[in-house]
């Protein structure tokens, strides 16, 4: 079977080595039933090799069935991929076949895998390893025989380490992989593309083909594109449109590139829970009391100053530096000495000497979580004549855990 028929029967531009050996692998494992997973970034093409390996497999003449994963809410994908019942759930006005079912003794593709809710992936899982299934509001196990091919453009294993997936589904898809390399490990492809591209647009068009200037070829192919083959052609597309002039010079290709070159962000996916805002409480009041005790080190630090004085002009700039951090830390304004204050620290033998009385008494504060809650629960229970219902409602905290922390704390009544 020849690579370059394959690639001009299924429209496959390039000639990289690893572009290669993904097609070959494709036919390789085409005529066995073996599960296949393709992974890749967004926009490299991985829908092709589904269509490859089901055309050169012993199911050719059965159903071909694409599935978008991502793009089924949640609350149907069960329904989508094995069928519903009669009256299973609300709308359910009649039994229905799922994908699994049409596509018997075809091929199934399911893209963005990664994407599926881990209740469904016990679903495939079953489906993959005995063939059977159940519908949707039904007891009754059926049978299916389908090749399943599945992609994914997230990092699968790093999905499987943060419980995204499931592990032994994983393994399951992972028979055969196909990894498709991005469009920045392609160089040699990327004017091929472009020229195919834009000579399809000219023609649908009916408009002459755009070519480029030595220069833009070569910022072309640098060019890292994060979108892949997708963003190359959108580029290619928005060209042909908008530029008059057929010859497109490096300075015109800039101005279509983003500045950015590529630099790809992954996905967060973050589990909102009550341990989240619990940590992020501790978080703040951490945060307060770090606060709270530079403002403590801050007045201890003017009192000294105060009552002591500064008998050096590099140390009271010392000083003055140390203030200024502190204020800095606590975000609280800040007003830099003047020359007639400053006389106070740094003047002759008699100012220096001269009794400053503070007039504010500098009192150690406690930090203890500890001493502050007990603090909290005992104005509570004041403010409300030691009614325990009332101060429990009023801290945000069941009379119960109430109760034991008056125990725990010895608080008397």
């Amino acid at each position: 079977m020849d690579v370059q028929q394959i690639k001009q029967r299924f429209g496959i531009i390039g000639n990289t080595a690893g572009l290669i050996r993904d097609i070959e692998i494709a036919i390789q494992v085409a005529p066995t039933d073996l599960t296949v997973l393709i992974s890749g970034e967004s926009g490299t093409g991985k829908e092709t090799f589904p269509k490859i390996i089901h055309q050169y497999s012993s199911r050719k003449h059965g159903a071909y069935i694409a599935v978008n994963c991502g793009a089924i809410p949640e609350g149907t994908i069960d329904s989508e991929l094995f069928g519903h019942e009669k009256g299973s759930f609300t709308g359910a006005t009649d039994s229905r076949k799922g994908y699994f079912e049409v596509a018997d003794n075809g091929t199934i593709f399911l893209d963005e895998v990664a994407e599926l809710p881990l209740s469904t992936q016990v679903r495939l899982l079953r489906v993959l390893e005995s063939g059977e299934f159940i519908r949707v509001g039904s007891s009754k196990a059926m049978k299916t025989n389908v090749r399943v091919v599945a992609a994914s453009n997230v990092n699968m294993v790093k999905a499987v380490d943060e419980g995204r997936f499931r592990e032994d589904l994983y393994y399951r898809l992972n028979t055969v992989p196909i990894m498709v390399p991005p469009l920045r490990e392609r160089k040699e492809d990327v004017y091929m593309l472009f020229r195919k591209f834009a000579t399809d647009f000219a023609e649908k068009f009916k408009m002459p083909a755009l070519t480029l200037t030595a220069e833009a070829r070569e910022m072309l192919e640098n060019y890292r594109w994060p979108g892949n083959i997708r963003q190359l052609k959108n580029i290619t597309e928005q060209i042909s449109i908008l530029e008059q002039n057929r010859e497109v010079s490096a300075i015109t290709l800039k101005k279509y590139l983003p500045i950015s070159e590529g630099s790809k962000l992954p996905a967060l996916y973050k589990r909102i829970d009550e341990q989240t805002f619990n940590s992020e409480r501790e978080i703040l009041y951490k945060v307060l009391f770090d606060m709270k005790s530079d403002v403590s080190d801050l007045k201890r630090l003017v009192v000294d100053l105060m009552n002591h004085g500064v008998e050096k002009t590099n140390q009271n700039e010392e000083h003055a530096r140390i203030i200024k951090n502190l204020y800095d830390d606590t975000k609280l304004s800040y007003t830099p000495p003047s020359e007639k204050v400053s006389t106070v620290f740094i003047g002759d033998e008699e100012e220096s000497n001269a009794q400053i009385q503070d007039t504010e008494e500098f009192i150690e504060e406690s930090l203890s979580l500890s001493d502050k809650e007990k603090e909290m629960i005992i104005k509570a229970l004041e403010k409300h004549n030691g009614k325990r219902k009332n101060a429990a409602d009023d801290l945000g905290i069941s009379e119960r855990t109430l109760y034991r922390k008056i125990k725990e704390y010895d608080i008397d009544l």
